[in-house]
């Protein structure tokens, strides 16, 4: 379990955080991440949850949701 692992750190700092997490994950075990780094942290996991206000609001494949319009508008600024 890993709540916030980049919050503020360092650019550098935190890639090598997410390498190894991917490191973790690519040796079969789960990883429970809570990132505000949507991009990252979606780029990395199997399954998403977004959160709004404390809800979960959608949840789905990390690469549907990474591709999503209404989570690229809402959490990754476009």
């Amino acid at each position: 379990i890993l709540d916030e692992p980049s919050m503020g750190l360092s650019p550098i700092m935190v890639d090598k955080i997410f390498e190894v997490v991917s490191d973790v994950h690519g040796q079969g075990m789960t990883v429970l991440l809570v990132e505000q780094n949507a991009s990252r942290a979606l780029g990395l996991a199997d399954r998403g949850y977004v959160m709004d206000s404390g809800e979960i609001t959608m949840t789905g494949d990390a690469r549907q949701l990474l591709n999503d319009p209404k989570v690229r508008a809402a959490y990754l600024g476009e």
